[in-house]
């Protein structure tokens, strides 16, 4: 059965938490630390360490067993490109100019389809102030083989320093002997393009008819196939991440890795992937530390994608510049922010291609606020590229047909409201909106207060 977080609920009533997980190098000796990204696209925690277990997931409930399962890990963006500018810098993308879907040039094939239009308009991307580094530049410059295997999609062109290797053959065993590596593995079988019909169709673990919906979703053939799609994809991603364990067992690296597992944003379906909702923005954190430390445990802290690459460095030894927007949680350096960050993470959500948004969120694991800039527009922004798939003209449907149960009414709105909030624990989807409830206008205020801090600072 889906359940979304239910699991998180229960860790919570029990209060079976674990303090912040610092392995460092100086525990394995002189030895540095080997870490292994393994980063998959467009996946909300939808697998079996977060209690979903509608597809078998063997080798991710493996990595959880053996490390830690986080429970509040926030992508920046929800949406690749914004979101893995915050990756690589450790900075919110609306301070560094990285939040449109996507900055840069326009396509060669968008060009030689309409010269006229593109004729006048020059290219841009993302400008990250001077002290920002991608991280693993400070990674190689401490001795480390930096390889990316191998999607970027920074928003900006990173420097040639980056990486020692990137591209689809880049790989750690390519390092030279005793090198400790950093490693990053994409994988791109989870993308919503992969539930389009003319993607590749994946074994089928589950069934259309035996799939669990969204109740924001209605249940017709088209959104079935799309869902089942999205979990069988899964389960065959389960079985990379499997091959990447392997690799470590079989060259004896596994109890000197930290090995981070996640996805650089929520599902990629409808409601998922563009929208400031958890659908969009949380994603699974499993993070693997050598010899069993901390093995089987939940961590509640809020992660947000601007720490992972302080994390990173952290693990390493390596100090991370204070003024980077994001904070180690792991590592010698793991501490916590006392300003507006500390507890919260933020999103954004702006243009997708041709359609212009502005909407900022904040959640805290529990409780999230929303303020949408731009109203007259439907939760289900009008994109091209998500109407391949077909389930996408049925939401579309909903406006005019109307709703066919309460919790579709996102769905058919044509207008969304400037302030939303909800408590993301009694109300997994997020389909009650309690902005107007009495009872709750105190936590407003201070998720509203939160959230115009972080506007002011960053943009």
């Amino acid at each position: 059965m889906l359940l979304p977080r239910h699991h998180l609920h229960a860790v919570l009533l029990l209060g079976v938490l674990v303090s912040t997980t610092a392995t460092t190098a100086a525990e394995h000796g002189s030895r540095q630390l080997n870490i292994l990204w393994l980063s998959v696209e467009d996946m909300s925690p939808w697998i079996g360490p977060y209690g979903d277990m509608t597809v078998p997931t063997p080798n991710l409930d493996r990595l959880a067993r053996e490390g830690v399962v986080y429970d509040n890990a926030f992508a920046t963006s929800p949406v690749c490109a914004p979101s893995r500018s915050s990756l690589i810098t450790g900075m919110f993308c609306t301070r560094i100019g990285t939040m449109q879907m996507r900055n840069g040039n326009p396509s060669k094939a968008a060009v030689a389809k309409d010269p006229a239009a593109y004729k006048d308009i020059p290219g841009y991307e993302g400008l990250p102030p001077a002290f920002v580094r991608c991280f693993p530049e400070h990674l190689r410059a401490a001795g480390y083989y930096c390889t990316n295997n191998s999607k970027k999609d920074y928003q900006f062109k990173e420097p040639v320093t980056v990486w020692d290797e990137s591209s689809g053959k880049a790989h750690w065993k390519n390092r030279s002997e005793g090198q400790p590596f950093f490693a990053v593995f994409n994988h791109t079988g989870t993308h919503e393009s992969q539930a389009f019909p003319k993607a590749k169709r994946r074994p089928q673990v589950v069934a259309p008819e035996a799939v669990p919906l969204p109740p924001f979703y209605p249940d017709t053939p088209n959104v079935r196939d799309a869902v089942a799609r999205t979990y069988n994809n899964i389960a065959e991603m389960d079985a990379w991440v499997g091959q990447r364990l392997a690799e470590l067992e079989q060259a004896n690296l596994l109890e000197q890795t930290v090995i981070i597992f996640f996805s650089d944003h929520g599902v990629g379906l409808p409601r998922g992937k563009r929208s400031c909702f958890d659908t969009g923005t949380r994603v699974p954190l499993i993070v693997r530390h050598p010899n069993g430390r901390n093995a089987g445990s939940r961590n509640a802290r809020v992660v947000s994608f601007v720490d992972f690459g302080p994390a990173t460095l952290s693990l390493a030894g390596i100090e991370p510049d204070a003024r980077l927007d994001g904070t180690p949680f792991l590592g010698t350096f793991a501490y916590e922010r006392k300003d507006y960050r500390r507890g919260h993470a933020y999103a954004n959500a702006d243009r997708f291609d041709s359609v212009y948004d502005r909407s900022r969120t904040v959640s805290d694991g529990r409780f999230r606020y929303t303020r949408n800039f731009v109203t007259d527009l439907p939760y289900i922004i009008r994109n091209a590229y998500r109407e391949q798939l077909p389930m996408t003209g049925e939401l579309y449907a909903l406006e005019t047909a109307g709703p066919q149960t309460p919790a579709q009414w996102q769905m058919a709105a044509t207008v969304r409201p400037a302030e939303e909030f909800y408590d993301s624990a009694a109300d997994p989807w997020e389909v009650n909106n309690l902005i107007d409830t009495p009872e709750h206008q105190e936590r407003i205020a201070t998720l509203r207060q939160h959230l115009e801090a972080w506007i002011a600072d960053t943009g």
